[in-house]
C-alpha cells in the first residue's frame, strides 16, 4: 500500500509542498530565540527573507519565507501577519505560494506573510509516531515559529492581528490550527484544503497517515495505525469543533471539475469538494459566518481567489 503511493503519487496528492528561497549569508538580522536557533539566512532581497532553523521539534532543520511590506525598512510601523502554508509533496518546489506570485499578490498591502516549512507530508501536526527522528510541525510553527516572528517583526502579537491560511495540506492546517487555537487568528482560509478527517470512511485521516508514512516518517504515522489516535483525531478535525470559526473571517474555495483522466486530481478535489460543502453545510446549521467559492477546475491554487482572500485578509485585520 505504501509502495502504490510512494514517488510521484503521492507529490501529487493533496497538492504539493512549497519553495523557500535560495539562502546565502546576511548581515545584522532577527534573532534567536523561542526555541530556535538561526543556521542558514539570506536578507538580500528588500521582501524576501529566508531563514533555516535548527530546533529539537524537527529532526532536521526547516526553513521560512517571510515577506515583507513593501514600505516596512521606512515606515516604522507595525503589521498584521498572515501565516500561509504549502501543500504535501516530494519536491519542495512543486507547488508554491511564491510561484503563484504572492509578491505580486501582495504589492501595496500592509501585510507580512510567513511561508514556514511543513514537510513532505507533515500535515501541520505532531505525529503519533515517527521513524525519523522529531517531526514536530505543530510545535514548530506554534510554539516556537509563532512567537519568534512576533519577538522579531513589527507584527501585532493578538487575535486581530494574525491570520492562518493554505493550499490543500496547508488548508488543513490552517483549518486545524484555527480549531486548536482559536484565540490566536481572526481570519482562516482554505483553499482546497479538506476540513475533515473523518468523512469518507476517514478518508483524509488515512491519506495523511499514509503519505507521512511514505514521505517523512518511515513508516511511523500522523494519526496511529492500524488504530487511530482517536483522541488526536478529534482534537485536529476541524470538523468537530465548529464554534471556533464563530466570529472569524472564514474563506473557502473548492474545484468543482478534476481533470477526469488525472486520478490525483480526481482524488484530491472529489474529497475537498465534498468536505467543504458537508462543513459548510454544518457552519450554516450553527449559524456561523464564511464566504466560500465553488470554481471550475481542479486541485489547483486559482490566482483570482488568491487575490481576493489577501484583500479580505487585509481588511478584517487590524490595520497597520
Amino acid at each position: 500500500m505504501l509502495k502504490a503511493v510512494g514517488g510521484v503519487s503521492a507529490a501529487l496528492a493533496l497538492g504539493g509542498a512549497g519553495v523557500l528561497a535560495a539562502a546565502a549569508p546576511a548581515g545584522a538580522a532577527p534573532g534567536d530565540g523561542a526555541g530556535l536557533r538561526i543556521v542558514e539566512r539570506n536578507e538580500h532581497d528588500s521582501r524576501m527573507w529566508f531563514y533555516r532553523f535548527a530546533t529539537d521539534a524537527i529532526a532536521w532543520q526547516p526553513a521560512v519565507n517571510v515577506l515583507l511590506p513593501d514600505d516596512y525598512h521606512s515606515s516604522g510601523r507595525t503589521y498584521p501577519v498572515l501565516y500561509l502554508f504549502h501543500g504535501g509533496g516530494t519536491d519542495q518546489d512543486f507547488m508554491t505560494w511564491d510561484r503563484l506570485d504572492i509578491r505580486r499578490l501582495t504589492a501595496g498591502k500592509p501585510l507580512i506573510v510567513v511561508m514556514p516549512d511543513g514537510g513532505h507530508a507533515g500535515w501541520y501536526s505532531n505525529p503519533v509516531n515517527s521513524n525519523t527522528g522529531p517531526r514536530n510541525w505543530e510545535t514548530f510553527h506554534m510554539a516556537q515559529l509563532m512567537p519568534w516572528v512576533e519577538a522579531n517583526f513589527r507584527t501585532y502579537a493578538e487575535y486581530e492581528g494574525r491570520a492562518v491560511g493554505g493550499f490543500s495540506m496547508g488548508g488543513f492546517g490552517a483549518l486545524k490550527y484555527a480549531t486548536k487555537y482559536p484565540d490566536r487568528f481572526a481570519s482562516v482560509s482554505a483553499h482546497s484544503g479538506p476540513p475533515s478527517l473523518r468523512r469518507d470512511l476517514g478518508a483524509v485521516a488515512n491519506w495523511a497517515n499514509i503519505s507521512a508514512a511514505a514521505l517523512d516518517l518511515a513508516g511511523g504515522t500522523i494519526y496511529g495505525a492500524p488504530l487511530w489516535d482517536e483522541a488526536k483525531v478529534s482534537a485536529d478535525n476541524p470538523m468537530e469543533h465548529l464554534d471556533s470559526f464563530r466570529g472569524k473571517r472564514v474563506f473557502l474555495v473548492a474545484g468543482t471539475s478534476p481533470n477526469p483522466v488525472d486520478p490525483f486530481d480526481v482524488l484530491n478535489e472529489v474529497e475537498v469538494l465534498r468536505g467543504q460543502r458537508e462543513f459548510r453545510a454544518a457552519l450554516d446549521g450553527a449559524g456561523i459566518r464564511y464566504e466560500a467559492h465553488e470554481e471550475p477546475g481542479g486541485h489547483f491554487v486559482r490566482p483570482a481567489r488568491a487575490q481576493e482572500d489577501i484583500n479580505g485578509i487585509v481588511a478584517r485585520l487590524k490595520k497597520a
